[in-house]
């Protein structure tokens, strides 16, 4: 299932199903796989010579049709994708692009004018080069194309000098929590993947997916890159996922039926988009974030389809636990995927704990990373005998189903007692009885208690009145309460470019307020 790489898949995909559509954007640009490869064998001519030198290669391009395909020449030509978060700030870009020894960065122009962002590295814009084929390049790409085996045109291009346990692309976590670590993923980590995925989900050649999380998101690298590869689905491209606006559209025009989303995302999407334009939809699944009941239910009445919450890791290709279709549990992140294991080990000492104790899991399976980039340190921190400690306290109830008690990194320690933020910040929420997301959790310092928490908020002062009110009587415990002092208003609540909560913005805003 597993022995090849994403490009022999890919080139094999495209001998099945050669006039069957495979990418698609909100621009018009659309391609079938036979197109797709035709293309990236033309793309592979023009850039052969910028990426003579080059093991990995740099792209800083939103989810397009265009971005697509240079992920795909790169990996024809046997050279390693970085897609760059350009929701980083600048010094965290830099600092990818130095640990990949990048030099040269594949970029889009018009992306580069909205985000005002020079870099010290050589840039190349996209538009120019997919402009004016020349007709030799045009006669070269469509011999390639026609006349070469799998084998041959990968020998040809360099594709072949990468085996299944070589690396496919390298994930820059987000940073949410520390410096982005570069998490190194194989094609057999990202393969087995997808197959984990479907064998939950049934993808078929049949399926549009909805591409809107970016490239340099595992999930969205995973789903809308090597998806379609592996199964021969199509993907419809959008680069901003909150634009209900132009993805309404697109997702009419393409039938989709597949969307691959976060709770944050699903809420623009239930205020702009119509019913009918999701018509097709047979599956939502949803991670980054707790997905509030309220969210779920109101996604559900509207467009007849449940969303399903999952969970997953960046280094983890990124899946680990998906609901089913026919087997969920609202507020569980799901079961574990097939060919994954997991255990729950007590944070302090290691030792290992009964599953219905909750504890700091960790898993091991196929689709676990290499290792970080650079960082043997790091690696050997969370990976050991194949586990990864994921960083998250989760208990495992009788049926098998996972249930987060919250991140070890986002508890604090008040007067001796451990208190999950995400806990506190769920509670916050339902009590607004809103589909918004209003109240996000941090602590900060504190001389008596050792910390406190603080809580950034949207909401306007009678729905926080209100909220106070409720949770009097809710069933925190009283140390988990904030108090009205504690709460701290802001415009909007910090994301990252991933759909997560800014969680180093998070505390620096509540330090400062």
């Amino acid at each position: 299932m597993n022995e090849m790489t994403l490009q022999e898949t890919l080139l094999r995909t495209s001998k099945r199903f050669p006039q069957h559509s495979a990418f698609a954007d909100s621009s018009g640009a659309k391609v079938t796989f036979s197109e797709a490869v035709t293309k990236c064998l033309f793309l592979s001519g023009r850039l052969k010579p910028l990426w003579k030198d080059s093991e990995k290669v740099g792209l800083l391009l939103p989810p397009s049709v265009g971005g697509a395909l240079l992920n795909w020449t790169a990996l024809l030509m046997g050279r390693i994708p970085v897609n760059i978060n350009y929701t980083l700030s600048r010094d965290a870009i830099i600092s990818c692009l130095e640990q990949c020894g990048i030099t040269d960065l594949i970029v889009s122009g018009k992306l580069m004018k909205r985000l005002k962002l020079e870099l010290p590295v050589k840039t190349h814009l996209i538009e120019d080069l997919v402009k004016q084929p020349r007709l030799s390049e045009k006669l070269r790409a469509g011999f390639l194309a026609k006349a070469t085996s799998v084998k041959g045109l990968l020998d040809r291009l360099g594709g072949s000098n990468a085996g299944p346990d070589d690396l496919a692309t390298i994930i820059f976590s987000s940073g949410s929590t520390g410096t982005p670590k570069g998490v190194m993923i194989s094609h057999r980590n990202v393969i087995s993947n997808v197959h984990q995925v479907s064998e939950a989900y049934e993808f078929t050649e049949r399926d549009c997916m909805l591409g809107v999380l970016p490239f340099f998101h595992s999930f969205g690298f995973m789903a809308t890159i090597a998806g379609p590869a592996v199964f021969g689905f199509q993907c419809a491209y959008h680069f901003n996922p909150m634009e209900s606006k132009v993805i309404g559209p697109l997702a009419a025009e393409h039938g989709v039926t597949i969307m691959i989303a976060t709770p944050t995302f699903l809420q623009f999407y239930l205020r702009g988009l119509e019913a009918e334009q999701l018509k097709n939809l047979r599956l939502v699944v949803v991670g980054a974030e707790k997905l509030p009941v309220r969210t779920a239910e109101a996604f559900r009445e509207k467009f007849g389809c449940q969303p399903l919450e999952a969970y997953g890791c960046t280094e983890c290709s990124p899946g680990v636990a998906v609901n089913h279709p026919n087997s969920f549990r609202p507020g569980s992140i799901g079961k574990l995927l097939n060919r994954m294991e997991a255990m729950l080990v007590d944070p302090a000492t290691g030792k290992r704990l009964p599953e219905a104790e909750p504890g700091l899991l960790r898993v091991r399976g196929p689709n676990v990373m290499r290792g970080y980039l650079g960082m043997p340190e790091k690696t050997r921190e969370v990976l050991k005998d194949g586990w990864y400690d994921t960083g998250d306290i989760v208990r495992i109830d009788a049926e098998g189903f996972l249930w987060i008690e919250g991140r070890l990194s986002r508890f604090s320690k008040i007067a001796g007692e451990m208190v999950p933020h995400g806990k506190v910040e769920e509670v916050l929420n339902e009590l607004t009885g809103q589909t918004d997301q209003c109240f996000a959790v941090t602590g900060v310092p504190d001389e008596r208690k050792g910390e406190r928490l603080v809580v950034l908020h949207t909401a306007n002062q009678e729905l926080l009145d209100e909220v106070l009110a409720k949770l009097s009587d809710s069933s925190l415990p009283n140390l988990w309460k904030p108090k009205a002092g504690q709460f701290v208003a802001v415009e909007t609540l910090p994301y990252l470019g991933s759909g997560k909560l800014d969680l180093k913005e998070l505390q620096r805003i509540a330090a400062a307020g």
